[in-house]
């Protein structure tokens, strides 16, 4: 009986693929978060904004920084995991 290993290229470059989305996401993310401190700098300057705005988007920007972060473990952890395979 013949049986077909898996194809362990098409895997590791899938995985590698996931690598780059990963980081990408998380370019991403950093962009979001630099946006909202810009947003919230902004309101700073800005008689109008409701006090709350400034510390939520602050929240909101520290989130993304923090996903981003996270986005980028995860992305290693896995181009080790291809690597590994080699």
């Amino acid at each position: 009986m013949v049986t077909e290993s898996p194809d362990i290229t098409s895997y590791d470059t899938q995985l590698l693929d996931r690598v780059e989305e990963l980081r990408s996401d998380a370019g991403l993310m950093e962009e979001y978060a630099r946006r909202l401190r810009s947003t919230a700098a902004t309101l700073d300057d800005c008689p109008a904004a409701p006090e709350w705005s400034r510390p939520a988007l602050e929240r909101q920007a520290a989130a993304c920084a923090t996903a981003a972060e996270q986005l980028r473990t995860a992305a290693e952890a896995l181009f080790a995991l291809a690597r590994a395979r080699d």
